[in-house]
């Protein structure tokens, strides 16, 4: 959720492995993902010590004390695990625990706009005042530009980042939210330019709500995870809650007068209200059902075959390098799409390469730090990947990535709030 964090800049510049695939139930109706298959294993062990060192390495620049990866290279094998602590001292983390999807709930939310667009419920360039009530004067800003993120929109949670903090609990009405946002400024004409706004998601939610009567939270379990087999993943209701009943702690770093961070006792945001992400980062799930979902999400699994959603990305700003552009209510990463972002207590990372199947899932369990550490970590993640030895009888795809793991790391860097633990 961008609004209660700092907007990212997105310049360029030892736990035991547990055995997943990224596999679910089939429920009636369910969803295949168009896929390479999947090598059952383990990813080497070269590869494996690289990756752990990339996901310590974050932890550490972020504050926190846990986190839970999935890395799955159809040609090479598996890495999915947890490392870590549920806190400083706690017991360690495990790859089952839950945890909030945050921005990831953006791409659930217009993969049911673009679902209902399909089935000709709406249309896609229908104002959203069309749709949604109380918005006079906006008839200008279509569905299509809520999810493409181009709708000029402010945000709501910014203003509200105060009161979450001091309030987890609070429960928090999707209109007031909406008051919120609309008051807002617009950061741009609609259609001119992406603008990261968490109000496009919040409208798209009532919008979808509207054109079906039913909430949001039944639609996501009906047309999102059920298809998909995602057993873990819900959009939870207001009351203050953990994200499951084995969820891993998600802390967040505030700083002081002085402006120091507080990383030795981060405030516990475990408990909290997903009302106030919603339709735009209130989703729970957990690390296999995330790098599932990337994979869904990248091959548009859930869509009929010739849909447009990512036919038409734009850069997500003048200063970010050219292969990273936005659309459909995701960002397109070379040639990896998924979504970023962050939660109360929680920095996200899921992305997926929708030729060779790859898919990187990450969680860490700090929101203080910039939510950009999100997509580097699983952009480093994925670099790594790219690179791992093809099993007996595959080969190493040829598609590369337009950025190296290094450079990666050195993005991280650059946006470190706690020292690291003492060598």
């Amino acid at each position: 959720m961008r609004g209660w964090r700092r907007s990212a800049a997105m310049a360029v510049a030892g736990s035991s492995i547990v055995a997943l695939v990224l596999s679910g139930c089939t429920p009636q109706g369910s969803a295949s993902i168009d896929v390479p298959e999947q090598v059952q294993g383990s990813l080497p062990d070269d590869t494996v010590a690289q990756l752990q060192d990339a996901v310590t390495s974050a932890m550490a620049i972020t504050g926190s004390t846990g986190a839970i990866v999935g890395v799955w290279a159809p040609w090479s094998g598996t890495w999915v695990t947890g490392l870590g602590t549920q806190g400083p001292g706690g017991a360690d983390v495990t790859a089952d625990m839950g945890f909030r999807a945050g921005d990831v709930t953006r791409a659930m939310t217009c993969d049911i706009v673009y679902e209902l667009a399909a089935a000709g419920t709406f249309s896609l360039d229908d104002s959203v005042s069309t749709w949604v009530s109380g918005l006079p004067g906006f008839d200008d800003i279509t569905l299509r530009q809520l999810c493409d993120g181009t709708s000029g929109l402010g945000e709501y949670g910014a203003i509200l980042r105060s009161q979450m903090l001091i309030n987890p609990d609070r429960v928090w009405n999707a209109r007031e939210l909406m008051a919120y946002g609309i008051a807002s400024p617009r950061r741009n004409a609609p259609g001119a330019a992406f603008a990261d706004s968490d109000t496009n998601y919040l409208l798209a939610g009532l919008a979808v709500e509207r054109a079906t009567g039913e909430k949001l939270s039944d639609l996501i379990a009906e047309r999102v995870a059920d298809p998909l087999g995602l057993g873990a993943t819900s959009l939870p209701g207001p009351a203050a809650a953990p994200p499951s009943d084995n969820a891993l702690n998600g802390y967040w770093s505030q700083t002081n007068a002085e402006g120091a961070w507080n990383c030795t006792d981060p405030g516990d945001y475990t408990v909290s209200s997903a009302s106030i992400g919603g339709a735009d980062s209130g989703v729970v799930t957990n690390i296999t059902d995330l790098g599932r979902y990337a994979q869904a999400l990248a091959t548009s699994a859930l869509l009929p075959e010739g849909t447009d959603r990512f036919a038409a990305p734009v850069p997500v700003s003048p200063e970010t390098p050219t292969w990273f552009t936005a659309a459909g209510g995701a960002y397109q990463a070379g040639s990896l799409i998924g979504q970023f972002g962050s939660a109360p207590g929680y920095i996200v990372g899921a992305f997926a390469d929708p030729q060779t199947g790859m898919s990187v899932a990450v969680v860490l369990n700090n929101s203080g730090a910039n939510q950009a550490a999100g997509a580097w970590l699983a952009w480093e993640l994925a670099a790594i990947a790219s690179k791992a030895p093809a099993a007996e009888g595959r080969s190493i795809p040829e598609a590369g990535l337009p950025w190296t793991a290094q450079q990666m790391r050195d993005n991280l860097g650059t946006i470190a709030i706690c020292p690291p633990p003492a060598q």
